[in-house]
């Protein structure tokens, strides 16, 4: 994972979006005499909101067309990590609409679904949190997620027992706790972990810069020796970040001095509380139900066999053919395999 620091780690993504979800009005106007059970209503998009540790948080319900008084199936989408909004674009710059084209595809299926702006984020913004965001931990976003969670299962289309956790990237590992950690009477669904966080961040942020280094050395742009010392100033900082002590970066190149600035300033209690979930151990404690995790085969974030240790626990790893952490392909089209495989996932 690449990640640059805002209120969270930033995932750097990059696609070309699928068109639109395309919105109608979120009153759905009946006309005479078509007050039967039996009437459909038209698919809709809504604005809505919840209100959690004080905040209230602002999100899109999409309702795929139904007949009245018919509860669908549903699910959470929850997104990657930095400011990424509801739609899983980090707007200006980064737009893949990773959530948003999900969206679309499970509306297809009928498939309620229910996107949120997160802690600093689109209209949510950091709401109680402004003025101290340093306090933000994972813990916080966890309870975000859950208490939207609730509000989908309160909806008059749901069916509350029929609720999915969807999440992708750092989104996944969010999805997977609170999978993992629900009670009896909120149980989880289904879970689908997309592109996941699968192993401890830090501990893929290492593995990250560590092969950025051996590059640079193999092409000539650094020296053995330089490359050990920043190899080396690499693991001192994760063990600083991870024992609670200053962060020396004086033996590193200027970006990545910048980086462990970053993580060990005001991100420094979200990152570590990040840090420490080892997902297979969250995967060991989940209940019963059907799982959906992929990889993308050409993701340089979340490559394959970071999700080894997570697959062998969930029991199944679906590789998507020619797809990045975008969930697409080079041309831009959600991935077919991963269409296919959520068209027969039923829950």
């Amino acid at each position: 994972m690449i990640v640059r620091i805002a209120v969270a780690l930033a995932t750097v993504v990059s696609s070309v979006a699928l068109p639109p979800v395309t919105a109608v009005a979120a009153s759905v106007q009946a006309a005479p005499g078509n007050h039967d059970k039996g009437f459909w209503l038209p698919a809709h998009d809504e604005e809505v909101s919840f209100v959690v540790d004080g905040t209230t948080t602002y999100g899109t319900l999409h309702v795929p067309a139904r007949l009245r008084g018919e509860r669908l199936r549903a699910a959470l989408l929850l997104p990657g990590s930095g400011p990424t909004d509801r739609d899983g674009n980090q707007l200006p710059s980064l737009t893949p609409n990773t959530l948003r084209d999900l969206a679309l595809v499970l509306g297809r299926d009928r498939v309620v679904t229910l996107r949120f702006d997160k802690y600093g984020t689109g209209r949510t913004g950091l709401g109680e949190w402004a003025g101290r965001p340093q306090e933000l931990d994972h813990p916080a976003f966890v309870r975000q997620a859950a208490a939207a969670r609730d509000y989908l299962r309160d909806r008059g289309e749901v069916a509350p027992r029929r609720v999915a956790l969807a999440g992708h990237s750092e989104g996944a590992l969010t999805a997977l706790v609170l999978a993992a950690d629900a009670p009896r009477d909120r149980r989880t669904a289904a879970l689908i972990l997309l592109q996941p966080l699968a192993l401890r961040m830090l501990d893929v942020l290492a593995t990250q810069l560590h092969d950025q280094t051996r590059q640079l050395v193999e092409s000539g742009g650094m020296s053995e020796e330089d490359g050990r010392v920043v190899d080396r100033a690499i693991d001192v900082a994760v063990a600083d970040l991870r024992g609670g002590r200053p962060v020396d970066t004086t033996a590193m190149p200027p970006a990545l001095a910048a980086l462990f600035g970053s993580l060990a300033g005001p991100s420094r209690r979200f990152v570590t509380s990040l840090d420490a979930v080892f997902p297979p151990d969250v995967a060991r404690r989940l209940p019963p139900m059907p799982v959906l995790l992929t990889c993308g085969e050409l993701d340089p974030q979340v490559p394959c066999q970071a999700t080894d240790q997570l697959a062998s626990v969930v029991g199944h790893r679906v590789v998507l053919p020619g797809v990045g952490h975008a969930m697409t392909t080079a041309d831009g089209t959600f991935s077919p395999v991963l269409t296919s495989r959520l068209g027969a996932l039923r829950w």
